[in-house]
């Protein structure tokens, strides 16, 4: 059984993630705050992980495109499709050389089962302070907006998606980190 508090604030993430997606904010100032510019150092950060060993920083990850999304809650209907999409498409990013990183408030054990159910075989970090989250401008008061940026190789941000269909986004950033690989060769 869920507490009170979980159960209410994976409401409130669902609402403010469909008020994002029906585009009642501005890319800029998505609903979770300033996002970072395009075709800028991307923002620095070292979270835990369930993987590896134990903390992965965007430095660690140089010479590599980077897919960072963040998500509001293990577990929940849009979170786990949106991770599965990520995972089916998994082969392809590695083909483009690309790392895929999944950010939210949730705590490393949390991670670690939400990985084992799903069969999800990508880091996911643990910002349980939401200060990543804030850098990226994807907090909402205690949870991560369903916010996703694309890094390359050298660490600048390039892409950022904020009006996100779980169903169909790992596609969309497949596509686009794909159209930005061609521009780039």
């Amino acid at each position: 059984m869920i507490s009170r508090r979980t159960f209410l604030t994976s409401v409130f993430a669902c609402c403010l993630s469909i008020l994002v997606w029906c585009g009642f904010t501005t890319p800029a100032l998505a609903l979770g705050g300033k996002l970072p510019p395009v075709n800028q150092p991307a923002p620095q950060f070292t979270l835990p992980t369930n993987t590896g060993d134990g903390e992965v920083s965007l430095s660690d990850l140089r010479g590599q495109w980077v897919v960072l999304y963040f998500y509001p809650k293990d577990f929940t209907a849009g979170c786990t499709l949106e991770a599965k999409r990520f995972q089916q498409d998994l082969p392809k990013y590695i083909e483009k050389k690309a790392q895929i990183i999944g950010v939210s408030a949730d705590s490393i054990d949390s991670h670690a089962e939400f990985c084992d159910s799903e069969g999800l075989k990508f880091p996911l970090l643990a910002d349980t302070t939401g200060e990543v989250s804030k850098a990226y401008g994807s907090w909402i008061g205690v949870v991560s907006m369903r916010h996703s940026f694309l890094i390359d190789p050298d660490g600048i941000l390039r892409e950022t998606f904020v009006k996100v269909n779980p169903a169909i986004h790992s596609t969309e950033v497949l596509a686009r980190l794909e159209e930005l690989q061609k521009n780039t060769v």
